[in-house]
């Protein structure tokens, strides 16, 4: 019993390590209606949006997309509804957060 323990123990450590290491960033990336529906998969945090918020990420020297979400301008440090709202027509935004 005791020669299994130490190899799962070894395992966790170095799974833990592993994690630890990864960098993450969110990126604030502001949601343009395209007419094909990838502003929607990304707002809704759809199936369909993974494949775009990995590409952006990758653009970026990332691997891939962990999650992605629409937010609100409030949640934006130095936003606020009114910056995102000219001429009757505001913005939406979404955050991507990246791994590498």
């Amino acid at each position: 019993m005791r020669i299994l323990i130490a190899p799962v123990t070894v395992l966790s450590l170095l799974a833990q390590g592993i994690g630890a290491g990864a960098e993450t960033k969110i990126f604030i990336v502001e949601n343009h209606r395209d007419g094909y529906g990838i502003d929607q998969c990304l707002a809704t945090a759809a199936s369909c949006g993974k494949p775009v918020a990995s590409a952006y990420c990758q653009a970026r020297k990332f691997d891939a997309a962990l999650s992605f979400r629409k937010i609100d301008p409030d949640e934006i440090t130095g936003g606020g509804s009114e910056a995102s709202c000219h001429g009757g027509v505001c913005s939406e935004y979404v955050a991507i957060e990246c791994w590498r």
